[in-house]
């Protein structure tokens, strides 16, 4: 039960994590000190997508899942809406590669905002 509790605790936090590399510039038009943690993180998602890499979480939770005795990802909230957000079917490199592209498109886009912003005042 534990490890089952640990392993969607860990696919959530690697839920916010995505969303926080995609549009945590938009927090930083808030808290600008938090750029640097956001401009590492966009980094590391960019690098995850460009490479190919698997992200630790995403061994840590299949591990976690495996020590409950679970095999896939059939069962609660956390399993059914974010899984195939996070794991989407038919993940290809080439996706991969694109989403990577989005990910600094995007970015790119809500710091010119967060720039205008600042220089503005």
């Amino acid at each position: 039960m534990i490890y089952s509790i640990l392993a969607d605790i860990v696919i959530a936090i690697h839920f916010l994590f995505i969303v926080f590399v995609v549009i945590g510039a938009l927090l930083v038009l808030k808290w600008q000190r938090i750029a640097f943690i956001h401009l590492a993180a966009a980094c590391w998602g960019a690098l995850i997508m460009f490479q190919g890499w698997i992200c630790p979480l995403t061994p840590l939770e299949n591990k976690l899942r495996r020590a409950a005795g679970q095999s896939g990802y059939d069962g609660g909230f956390i399993e059914h809406y974010l899984l195939p957000i996070i794991y989407p079917t038919g993940l290809t490199r080439e996706i991969q590669i694109w989403l990577g592209v989005a990910v600094i498109l995007i970015n790119l886009v809500l710091y010119g905002i967060v720039l205008y912003r600042l220089f503005r005042k």
